[in-house]
């Protein structure tokens, strides 16, 4: 493994839970009855453990859409062409996707990160170009990616990440755009969790049972044809991921480093969040979740991984369209604690 990434992952520490009983403390002292903010008050905890203080600071929030295409695509696993993504990215460069209008109703700046998109080489004002390659390999016939691509694609997120911190965001959050990317990631799911790949595996952009069915045998057959390079979470990332996911799977690593939170989009960046959190299980400590997923499989994915979303929206459309739905929840949460007076404060009587 590259050295800057086998040390960062190695340097990246549980959060220090020393300074809990003074949050909770302050938390209770709050001008209502003790825990009556329910989840409010569980954000507001971890998002102070997250960044280690008890004065906890809300500055910009950025969102990291990643695009990339897939060589499974061609097994015919989604119901979409595969050109619908650079499609779609140039939709969300012009500002009329989803994720943009929804970013912009959080508050929170977008960038849109080509990691892999398989399109002609042109100017595309806005774009931030890191691609690696242009979209996997089929990965029902081979590896996805070699090793020093998944590599490559892992360094670009954290150093997204490194950048944002150093900019004075406190708050980011992940998405992604790639047709056929619920397949890599159900892969990913039945790998890494572990489980079976039927119960992990959807109907991603609205498939009938006929490829529902197909797209399970393709995942059992990528799994089998590289069954022996899966000896660890970068090798199965490179087998069988995608460079979109290898970059959520960075930028949540160098956010971890950093001790800056990230919001977890939904199925397919649960699917980048897993491999990090199997690279160094402390990653999971500087994590939201943002929603449970409509497609088929996140509830199994946060039932066998322990997480919790905040919110269930019935969304199944990534982007990071959940990202930026759960942000204002987060913030609300840490307003609560900085600004509702206390009893001793107020001079109001308790119990």
């Amino acid at each position: 493994m590259n050295a800057k990434l086998q040390g960062l992952i190695s340097s990246i520490q549980p959060v220090d839970r020393t300074l809990e009983p003074l949050i909770v403390h302050h938390l209770d002292d709050l001008t209502k009855p003790p825990g009556s903010l329910g989840k409010l008050e569980q954000i507001a905890l971890r998002y102070c453990l997250m960044t280690g203080t008890d004065r906890p600071r809300l500055g910009p929030k950025k969102i990291f859409t990643f695009g990339a295409d897939h060589g499974v695509a061609d097994e015919g696993v989604s119901a979409f062409p595969k050109v619908v993504t650079q499609q779609m990215v140039l939709n969300m460069l012009a500002g009329g996707a989803a994720i943009n209008v929804l970013a912009r109703h959080a508050g929170a700046d977008l960038a849109v990160v080509d990691m892999g998109v398989d399109w002609p080489a042109a100017a595309r004002p806005g774009l931030i170009d890191h691609s690696v390659r242009a979209g996997t390999a089929n990965m029902a016939v081979g590896p996805a990616m070699s090793l020093e691509e998944a590599e490559r694609a892992l360094l670009v997120g954290i150093e997204l990440a490194e950048t944002a911190d150093t900019q004075g965001y406190t708050l980011l959050g992940t998405g992604e755009m790639g047709i056929a990317n619920t397949t890599p990631s159900a892969a990913l799911f039945a790998a890494l969790l572990p489980c079976p790949v039927e119960e992990v595996t959807g109907r991603g952009t609205g498939v009938d049972d006929s490829v529902l069915r197909h797209k399970i045998e393709i995942i059992k057959r990528s799994l089998s044809v590289n069954r022996e390079r899966m000896n660890s979470p970068l090798e199965t990332l490179a087998s069988v991921g995608g460079l979109e996911i290898a970059g959520i799977c960075g930028l949540i690593l160098g956010a971890a480093s950093r001790h800056l939170p990230v919001v977890v989009d939904g199925f397919i960046s649960s699917a980048g969040a897993l491999v990090a959190c199997r690279m160094n299980v402390a990653v999971k400590d500087y994590l939201f979740f943002s929603h449970l997923s409509q497609e088929a499989g996140h509830r199994t994915f946060f039932s066998l991984f322990d997480g919790q979303p905040i919110l269930d929206l019935e969304f199944c459309l990534g982007e990071g369209t959940g990202a930026a739905m759960a942000m204002p929840v987060i913030e609300a949460a840490i307003k609560i604690y900085n600004e509702m007076a206390t009893f001793s404060s107020a001079g109001i009587s308790g119990k």
